[in-house]
């Protein structure tokens, strides 16, 4: 049985899965409009502990699919999602993470927002969880709830480095962000030339 958090809550992987090597990061959800098509993307930022990209290249997305180490790879871009079960997967390789990484923050934008005047508000049961990729349990899971916000992009869940036991711990953020994946670039230090 997996354990559910909370906006705001996180936890020592150490407690719930001490022996997990590989996580994957699945993510899902529902569009409430019926009929209209809706492209949801997965990303992930790995994030040096000035909150800023370690380069360019630790950015995965459906454009770079893994980090040059592949320590965080994307299973690929689904374009519809919706229809039950996790829309995309980010696999990571814990113990293959840089060490000047200090956390990994896994977000998920809406592709073409503005144009096609399509926000969070219009998606429903949009989760994270956090499997352990080799028994293949779920460990830990956050059900969103956006509350109609009209944000674009949202932080949903981080991996953050505990340097004092060598560990990862797992937060819930559930963040509303403007600005879709352009705007998470540029507040992660990507340079968006």
């Amino acid at each position: 049985m997996p354990l559910n958090l909370s906006k705001g809550e996180g936890i020592s992987l150490n407690k719930v899965a001490p022996s997990i090597q590989r996580a994957r990061v699945c993510l899902g959800w529902e569009e409430n409009i019926g009929g209209q098509d809706f492209d949801l993307d997965a990303s992930a930022f790995l994030l040096a502990p000035n909150g800023r990209v370690k380069s360019d290249q630790y950015v995965v997305f459906y454009n770079q699919l893994a980090t040059p180490e592949r320590s965080v790879v994307h299973s690929g871009d689904d374009l519809t999602g919706g229809g039950g079960g996790d829309c995309e997967i980010l696999t990571v390789e814990l113990t293959q993470v840089p060490q000047d990484v200090d956390r990994i923050v896994f977000t998920v934008t809406i592709h073409n927002a503005e144009q096609r005047r399509q926000t969070f508000g219009q998606v429903s049961d949009a989760y994270i969880r956090l499997v352990d990729d080799d028994s293949g349990v779920e460990v830990l899971r956050y059900d969103l709830a956006t509350q109609a916000t009209q944000a674009t992009a949202m932080s949903f869940a981080e991996l953050r480095r505990d340097t004092r036991n060598s560990s990862w711990q797992f937060s819930a953020i559930g963040e509303p962000r403007d600005g879709g994946l352009m705007g998470l670039c540029q507040a992660f230090g990507v340079n968006v030339n």
